[in-house]
Formats: C-alpha cells, sequence, structure tokens
C-alpha cells in the first residue's frame, strides 16, 4: 500500500479544502512528533486514509490493526469531536475502545449525550474510497451529532 502512486485530482484539490479534511490533516500531524509530515502536503498526510479497491485487495481479509492505523482512526473521531465543539461550543470528548484484533466501538461524548456512537469492525482496513467520500462521512458524524445536540440541549449541557 505504501508504495502505491499518490495521485491528485482537481476534484480532490477541492474536496482538500472542505472543513473536514483540514481538521483531519491538522489531527493527523498534531499525533507527528517525529516531524514526518514536516514539507507534505495535505494531500499525502491523507493519503494512506485512501483505500481505492486496488488497495484495499492488498490488505489481507483478516488482520490485527497496526499502531499507525488505530492513530489514524484516532485522528478521525479526533476531527469530529473537534468540529462539533466548534459549531455547537460544547467540549466534545471522543472516546474508542479497540480490542487487539481491530474491533471495538467509537463514541463522542458531549456532556452526558452520546452524541456518534460506530461500531468499528477490521479497523485495520479502515479507510475512504475517495476524499470526497472521507469529507462525506465526517460532515454527516458531525451533522447528526449536532442535530442530537440541538434536541437535547439540556443533557448536553450536563
Amino acid at each position: 500500500m505504501q508504495n502505491a502512486a499518490l495521485a491528485t485530482t482537481t476534484e480532490d484539490e477541492t474536496e482538500l479544502q472542505a472543513d473536514f479534511c483540514k481538521e483531519i490533516s491538522k489531527q493527523l500531524r498534531a499525533i507527528d512528533t517525529y516531524d514526518t509530515y514536516q514539507g507534505w502536503s495535505d494531500a499525502k498526510v491523507l493519503d494512506p486514509l485512501i483505500l481505492t479497491k486496488e488497495r484495499k485487495r492488498e490488505i489481507p481479509i483478516i488482520g490485527d490493526p497496526d499502531e499507525i492505523t488505530i492513530a489514524r482512526v484516532k485522528a478521525f473521531y479526533n476531527s469530529v469531536a473537534s468540529l462539533i465543539e466548534k459549531k455547537t461550543k460544547l467540549m466534545a470528548v471522543p472516546v474508542i475502545n479497540l480490542s487487539h484484533e481491530g474491533f471495538g466501538r467509537a463514541f463522542v461524548i458531549v456532556g452526558k449525550l452520546i452524541v456518534v456512537e460506530k461500531i468499528l469492525r477490521d479497523v485495520h482496513r479502515f479507510g475512504f474510497p475517495s476524499f470526497a467520500k472521507l469529507n462525506e462521512e465526517g460532515d454527516k458524524m458531525v451533522g447528526k451529532a449536532v442535530e442530537l445536540i440541538e434536541a437535547y440541549a439540556e443533557v448536553a449541557n450536563l
């Protein structure tokens, strides 16, 4: 997967300017303690999250996630939580519980309200077919979370 060529199109460049891609790029750069990503474009930083059909075929069906993949999953949910905070001005906390085999759950909690709940399976294959799908999934989670917070504001403010 590491040897796959990085190809960004004009459409991808537009998607990379979206709030969610900017936020997840920021989150991934924040956990880069060795400055590996210094000087890299957002497209190159986010490239491992893009699993085309060809890339997905290279990953075994059964496998344990490595630490880098787990960090990407955490960065994804940290991005969701961060954008929820920006939109609602309430603290959002991501909680991820994973087994060593890559199964578990992810939550984002605001106050006493669970605003995002996702069952995680096959985390070693975590990724999205395109930058557009990455943005779509992230924006959908953030949008639903904001709706829940508005509907149950009293619980979210506890």
